[in-house]
């Protein structure tokens, strides 16, 4: 994918009405401080429109990113983060399964798992809710730099096993650092969109 044209074109907080939008929608869910915000960029070609940030919990809305006039990139709020208050985090929780149920056009969820760890009940909690919205979750295990590479099956391996995922379920590992699985993912989207064309 050539990225032409990029814009931050609807922002969502928790009262907003989704915009209904006639372009195929690509989502992105992952727990505060997984990488959420790097990958958009990298995938984006952009070192900054989806903001990073070193305190989590920073995306508290869904943003939806006009990609080429082809597709969305839709950016949902952080999960999972300590600090934020119970409140809060229901309020995102409503927002983001209001989103997974009425949006007409979404058509894949990309989950993003620390590639270092085990998932957490958050992130299965998160995954399982996917799987019930009639998803099925595409999974990007970031962080890839951080592992050496003679480990990176092992890893997988193990987010396979904590999410208990069906056997077929795409895993892409991604680095924001040397941006290694942006072209698969890439090319994974492309397809995902050319389907939905086809209709």
């Amino acid at each position: 994918m050539v990225i032409k044209h990029v814009e931050l074109e609807t922002v969502c907080g928790i009262t907003s009405a989704l915009p209904e939008n006639t372009l195929p929608e690509v989502a992105f869910a992952g727990k505060s401080n997984v990488g959420k915000s790097s990958l958009i960029n990298g995938l984006m070609n952009r070192k900054s429109l989806a903001r990073t940030s070193a305190q989590p919990g920073k995306t508290q809305t869904i943003n939806f990113y006009n990609i080429n006039g082809a597709c969305y990139y839709v950016d949902l709020p952080g999960y999972g983060y300590a600090k934020v208050p119970e409140a809060e985090k229901r309020k995102w929780g409503v927002m983001i399964e209001k989103y997974l149920h009425k949006s007409k056009q979404l058509q894949v969820v990309f989950l993003l798992i620390d590639i270092r760890h085990d998932p957490s009940s958050n992130d299965k909690q998160m995954y399982d809710w996917i799987v019930y919205q009639g998803f099925e979750p595409v999974i990007i295990a970031t962080k890839l730099d951080k592992i050496k590479p003679s480990q990176v099956q092992k890893h997988i391996q193990a987010i396979r096993k904590g999410l208990n995922v069906k056997p077929h379920t795409k895993v892409f590992a991604y680095s924001a650092l040397s941006k290694q699985g942006r072209d698969e993912i890439w090319a994974f989207i492309d397809e995902i969109i050319e389907q939905a064309a086809q209709g």
